[in-house]
């Protein structure tokens, strides 16, 4: 099995081309759980199944958590797909339509490596609430929705990891939340700049990177005035992500720009 792997600021995954029937949507959350297991076999933060448009894009993206359950979409996910599918011929110029689980998502090349999306449209979005005792904002991006809980505070620089891992893992199960909620923890470095990490559901951990984390934390922020909205860069651990936030005709345009690398091409051989 032919497989391409990706990251973008860190957050890395495995492509696999499944159109012409070579690999079901059926069989891919067990494939994901095989493939992204790390020391044993490749490794990732997910599982990106390539498949044939049905609603007017270039291609479809079936995006799987590494635990093998399906994500709505993921921003890191489709710019490294954008670079994919342009590079593999299956879109034209330097734009791409993905369709994914959530809706279409269109990716556009800046340079051979640096690519923008535009993310899932923002379908709910509340400023603050409280949780835990705690005030957070919450945005949910697309349909069916990606959720997203915010959390800005200085006092997360002096927790230790374990002590943000376990909040990170309770605020991800909060019954406030229904769909549970990936949640990002951001700190003003600077004027429109962040130090932002993620605590992923699916992936049940911190990842180096969150796309469609950064989106909703740009767009939470800058509705809470704390940053301007028009470039936010939020420094995660692998890398540095850009997102401008545009008012539009259907809602908020959520501009997600940032690297993409291509790690490695292959075959996986099914011995585990």
């Amino acid at each position: 099995m032919k497989f391409t792997k990706m990251h973008g600021a860190g957050n890395d995954f495995i492509i696999i081309d499944g159109r012409g029937g070579a690999v079901s949507p059926e069989d891919a959350p067990a494939l994901a759980k095989r493939l992204c297991t790390r020391r044993t076999s490749i490794g990732a933060d997910g599982l990106m199944l390539v498949t044939e448009p049905k609603i007017g894009g270039d291609f479809a993206m079936l995006f799987l958590n590494n635990d093998g359950t399906i994500g709505e979409m993921c921003g890191n996910g489709a710019r490294c797909i954008t670079r994919w599918g342009l590079e593999h011929g299956l879109s034209k110029g330097d734009e791409a339509k993905i369709e994914t689980t959530a809706g279409i998502v269109t990716g556009r090349r800046i340079t051979r490596t640096e690519v923008t999306v535009r993310l899932n449209t923002p379908t709910k979005i509340v400023t603050e609430m409280t949780v835990r005792d705690r005030l957070v904002s919450y945005v949910e991006l697309g349909n069916p929705a990606i959720p997203h809980c915010i959390v800005f505070s200085d006092d997360i620089n002096e927790l230790t990891h374990d002590e943000l891992f376990d909040l990170g893992r309770t605020l991800r199960h909060d019954s406030a939340f229904p769909k549970g909620a990936n949640v990002t923890f951001a700190v003003k470095m600077g004027e429109d700049r962040l130090k932002c990490v993620t605590f992923e559901r699916g992936v049940e951990d911190f990842t180096l990177a969150c796309g469609t984390g950064a989106g909703s934390t740009a767009l939470a922020l800058t509705l809470r005035g704390i940053v301007s909205g028009r470039e936010t860069k939020l420094h995660f651990p692998g890398g540095l992500l850009k997102v401008s936030v545009r008012n539009e005709e259907e809602g908020y345009g959520l501009y997600l720009t940032g690297p993409t690398c291509v790690v490695a091409e292959g075959e996986y051989f099914e011995e585990i």
